[in-house]
């Protein structure tokens, strides 16, 4: 796997490692030994030599000269960023002594670890690490602050995470873009939408912020937050009640139509829009708009899911293809998420046999803060990885809080001093992923992708996978699995007999190939993985765990007296908080902002460039004003999940609860309300 490395110049072939549905493969230039640009492969079959900001400047947050050359050792207070250099042998020593005075007083599930997809890479973000924690019988992490949520509730309905094949969307005729700002967060779909356009196509976004995308569409619908279940319903509504469904697709691929066709009579058009706050005019137009024009596509997005009734929403959208027999047609039905298509052997790559103690508690990830307050008996170690806590988790002034605590033993493994670094005890330095090897699969096209490592590890950095078998080899663990080389942690992945869409992919031919695809040709909506095998617009497994069988309308949580519902969503230049510390990235992107009605600016004498306050219990933000018409009244967005700076209080995941989702554990970062008002 050194083939990359030992080549000090050239053009080498690489993927993104981002947590981006989609994937990009990537040219990666080499001068000296050094990546001195980052381009798009041409050849790509689906991103096609396109690439975002984010990785075109990815030399710059690689060779930025805040980025860690070597173990860390804090000499001050927590959260006060003194630290002085180590060697990796004492950094280990450290924690491992450390562990083995915890496991001895408090037994190994007063250990937990705290990670995510800051790198998708499988092994990465699941294998060693998965592994290790197994076998020291740590506390679990439930990690679902991300699709969690919206996954069950399309499972529900589907089965699996499979949608329409994105190559096939050059075809669609009607995109319904929903709850996603594909331009900063799927730039590749936008591109293909662009390509059908020209052939005619239709874009509709349906969003509660008129962001890049909308300002593209050719309608944008507003929306008030968490009601786009409602939405759905209603659109149900009038399909039923207009004749514009495909009953013969219902009647041989469905369960439940007749059901649902009486449930719906409920969400009449007067009803829907005083809820959604869409109007009864546009509902009829959306619906005849949806129900006459084939193929269509509904693009489902993240955003839908970060609500209370997150994963009802996106259960309920993943109806309505069923219904006008959208699947039927090429570029019609669905995307939400396609990772089923590439699913790996989980288990043969985290290895839970190893976890002795089938009951060892877990935590959700989205309640850090009340873990590491409240938990009894107490977490005393964290190891932080592929995640920055203190900035991505929801309440994060109570997260910080925890952080804080004297008696916390935290090691953080990381590119950079990030925020949740500065409280930490041990800091370890991270290989990107250009430095390891490892293997890609995509959760929206239908690609899977070799890495080699392209350039030396920066500095002393070490992958997670290396991290880990230290640490397994100084705690005197004797498993072979702790010992796996990255090869042969690939080979184990990819060999997944129970995914009939990837049985000619393994490692070899990944290697030969650099890239394949999924082969979907035995897809069936007869063979479905639900209980029925076919579409399920009612659900008796629903039923049995709690939910209504059919989909429902169910308003968001009461957040308390504030008048303002908040949904701090995602920038074009950041990925949640990776290149938040970036200057190159600072730059494009300029400054946080927070966008509300024109109506509501007017009432409260705030103008385009305040500097404004938005607060809760929870916490407080400063940050300057954008007056219009992008929101609706009553509704206020931030953009961007930016990094500490002097003097700046930019942290708005501090006012957003840590409720969890009807679904997943999902978490509810768009259920929150703030009130808002100009700082003088």
């Amino acid at each position: 796997m050194q083939t990359y490395i030992n080549k000090k110049d050239g053009i080498f072939p690489s993927v993104c490692s981002l947590d981006c549905p989609d994937q990009c493969g990537l040219l990666v230039h080499k001068k000296d030994g050094k990546i001195v640009k980052v381009q798009g492969d041409p050849d790509h079959p689906i991103t096609q030599g396109n690439i975002c900001n984010k990785v075109r400047n990815m030399s710059e947050r690689l060779y930025d000269s805040k980025r860690l050359t070597t173990p860390l050792k804090r000499v001050g207070p927590k959260g006060s960023g003194s630290f002085t250099p180590i060697s990796w042998t004492e950094a280990i020593d450290t924690i491992v002594s450390n562990w083995k005075q915890l496991l001895n007083e408090h037994g190994p599930e007063s250990i937990l670890p705290y990670s995510f997809y800051g790198n998708m890479g499988n092994i990465n973000a699941e294998g060693m690490d998965r592994r290790f924690f197994n076998r020291l019988g740590a506390s679990q992490l439930d990690r679902a602050i991300c699709s969690s949520a919206g996954a069950t509730g399309y499972s529900y309905t589907m089965g699996s995470s499979a949608g329409t094949d994105p190559e096939e969307t050059t075809e669609t005729k009607l995109f319904i873009m929903w709850g996603i700002n594909a331009v900063s967060t799927n730039m590749h779909q936008m591109m293909l939408a662009q390509k059908a356009r020209k052939n005619g196509a239709k874009m509709v976004v349906i969003d509660v912020h008129k962001n890049q995308t909308g300002r593209m569409a050719d309608w944008f619908i507003p929306i008030l937050p968490g009601t786009d279940s409602a939405l759905a319903l209603g659109i149900m509504h009038i399909l039923f009640a207009e004749n514009m469904v495909n009953r013969d697709f219902m009647k041989e691929f469905t369960v439940g139509y007749e059901e649902l066709e009486e449930h719906v009579k409920s969400y009449d058009p007067e009803t829907v829009s005083t809820i959604t706050g869409v109007t009864v005019e546009d509902l009829y137009k959306l619906t005849r708009m949806y129900g006459t024009t084939s193929p269509s596509l509904i693009r489902i997005g993240n955003g839908l899911q970060h609500h209370d009734n997150g994963g009802m929403i996106v259960r309920t959208i993943a109806c309505l293809p069923a219904l006008t027999g959208a699947w039927l047609h090429t570029g019609g039905g669905a995307i939400k998420s396609n990772s089923s298509f590439l699913s790996h052997n989980v288990n043969a790559l985290q290895r839970p046999d190893l976890l002795e103690n089938k009951h060892t508690r877990m935590f959700n990830m989205n309640q850090l803060g009340h873990v590491l307050l409240e938990a009894s008996p107490p977490v005393r170690s964290l190891f932080v990885y592929n995640s920055n806590p203190a900035v991505v988790t929801p309440e994060s002034n109570k997260v910080r809080k925890g952080l804080e605590r004297d008696d916390l033993f935290m090691i953080v493994h990381d590119l950079f001093l990030t925020e949740t670094a500065q409280y930490a005890d041990i800091v370890l330095p991270a290989t990107s992923a250009f430095e390891h090897a490892d293997f890609y699969t995509s959760y929206w096209h239908h690609y899977v992708h070799m890495q080699q490592p392209v350039i030396d590890p920066y500095g002393e950095s070490k992958s997670n996978m290396d991290v880990f078998r230290l640490l397994s080899e100084a705690m005197g663990f004797e498993e072979e699995a702790l010992k796996d080389s990255d090869e042969q942690l690939m080979r184990q992945a990819l060999n997944n007999p129970t995914n009939p869409y990837a049985k000619h992919v393994n490692y070899d031919s990944l290697r030969k190939e650099k890239y394949m695809k999924a082969d979907r040709s035995t897809f069936s909506f007869k063979k479905l993985n639900t209980p029925s095998g076919k579409i399920e617009l009612y659900s008796e497994k629903m039923v049995r765990n709690g939910y209504p069988g059919l989909p429902t309308y169910t308003p968001l949580i009461d957040d308390g007296h504030f008048p303002f519902l908040f949904i701090p969503g995602p920038n074009h230049n950041f990925l949640n908080s990776t290149f938040s510390n970036n200057e190159k990235h600072i730059k494009l992107e300029k400054n946080a902002k927070i966008h509300l009605n024109q109506s509501d600016g007017d009432m409260l004498g705030i103008e385009n460039d305040d500097l404004v306050r938005i607060w809760n219990d929870r916490g407080e933000c400063e940050l300057p004003a954008v007056v219009g018409d992008y929101v609706l009244p009553g509704v206020i967005v931030s953009q961007g999940l930016w990094a500490d700076m002097p003097g700046k209080k930019q942290l708005v995941n501090s006012l957003v609860p840590d409720r969890l989702a009807d679904m997943g554990g999902g978490a509810t970062f768009f259920s929150g309300r703030v009130n808002i008002e100009k700082v003088y």
